[in-house]
């Protein structure tokens, strides 16, 4: 088999590079491990930047989250029983969208089903060869037969446990990460939300975030240990808890329900550098983490994908190399923005297990400052709906 870009990852990333691409008649093929129902069935965050949504109308794909999404104008910060809100619209003439990943991988995978596109599901042994050289190629199985795809360019949308980035070698990548020594216990419930804005809470007791799908589906986190299991947390447990930390108001309206869905997910920053190696690129989690506080990790994906598409599409239609000779420079550098903020929401919300008598009094003064001064609720504000790409 031949392609112009071979991508490996059918999740959201790989799916809209594909379907950018093929609007502007440059030919992929899609390797994915699960199948359409495993990758579908993956419940991840729905804040979309403004940089994302439009990479989607791009790409055609566009007119259900359009129609179905929530628009969000500004977020809720609490601690303790104080709280405050930070206008993005206010500072930005802008907002951010509430989608879920799950639709908007759905509605890349009907767009490129119409479109005639190639995804093959169930591949195993995916190997990537040359990525140094003028002709790669890449080798996978399906069914435990040996198959082959010749291609200009290789696209790793495959996540922090593919095979893109470790296909880089060792003595030319470098890795920075930083692990946080707590999880989130996440809950989706058919309930309606508590508030219409999200409420991102700081509390004596811990970090929890009140959030949603949709008008009857609510999604709400609570710090936790990283030695909990989901099935040490009973949802009774878990309502009381998320109780205990977001405002009393906020407490009193919460409806709670029967979770149809309970997981617990680590914290960690990490980057890999370069991001390109020969014709292998890197996209999203096979490059880069952010904490899920602040919703960077699909965004910084998408990012990804814009300085990719742009670059290959210059290559192909006029031969001129620059966009993907700078492809690593340009995302690294919006990247490492991204994980700074992450981090620093992560900090300013979070209760640290080494966290002496002065440094929760600095956190709080840091919340204290955030609301009181517009200059910091302006840069805020600019990250939550996304820099500039």
């Amino acid at each position: 088999m031949k392609t112009q870009v071979a991508i490996i990852g059918g999740g959201p990333s790989g799916l809209l590079l594909s379907q950018l691409l093929h609007r502007k008649g440059i030919d992929t093929v899609v390797l994915e491990r699960k199948t359409r129902d495993y990758v579908l069935g993956r419940i991840r965050a729905g804040i979309l930047e403004v940089g994302f949504v439009n990479l989607m109308r791009e790409a055609g794909v566009a007119e259900r989250m359009d129609r179905e999404c929530f628009i969000h104008d500004g977020t809720v910060i609490s601690y303790g029983d104080e709280q405050f809100g930070i206008n993005f619209k206010e500072h930005t003439g802008t907002s951010v969208v509430v989608y879920g990943q799950t639709e908007v991988t759905r509605d890349l995978y009907d767009a490129r089903e119409k479109m005639g596109g190639q995804i093959v599901f169930n591949v195993d042994q995916v190997e990537i060869h040359g990525a140094d050289s003028d002709k790669p190629y890449v080798t996978y199985q399906v069914d435990g037969t040996a198959q082959r795809i010749d291609c200009d360019y290789v696209a790793g949308c495959d996540g922090f446990h593919g095979v893109s980035r470790q296909t880089i070698p060792l003595d030319v990548r470098r890795e920075y990460e930083k692990l946080y020594p707590f999880g989130w216990l996440g809950v989706l419930s058919e309930t309606p939300p508590v508030h219409h804005e999200l409420i991102y809470a700081s509390s004596e007791r811990g970090f929890a975030l009140c959030s949603m799908r949709n008008d009857h589906l609510s999604r709400y986190y609570i710090q936790c240990s990283l030695s909990d299991a989901p099935g040490d947390w009973s949802d009774q447990m878990f309502w009381d808890e998320l109780r205990r930390r977001i405002p009393a108001e906020a407490a009193e309206a919460l409806v709670t329900g029967p979770s149809i869905e309970k997981s617990i997910a680590p914290l960690r920053s990490f980057v890999t550098e370069p991001m390109r190696w020969g014709r292998l690129f890197l996209c999203g989690d096979a490059a880069h983490i952010v904490p899920p506080t602040g919703a960077k990790g699909l965004n910084t994906a998408a990012s990804d994908i814009h300085y990719l598409y742009h670059g290959l599409v210059q290559v192909f239609e006029t031969g001129d190399t620059e966009g993907i000779d700078r492809y690593s420079e340009k995302a690294l550098a919006r990247i490492w923005k991204a994980e700074r903020f992450s981090w620093w929401m992560t900090n300013l919300l979070h209760r640290f297990p080494d966290q002496s008598p002065f440094d929760l009094k600095m956190q709080r003064a840091e919340i204290e400052f955030l609301r009181s001064n517009r200059a910091a609720q302006s840069a805020m504000a600019q990250n939550y709906v996304g820099l500039p790409y």
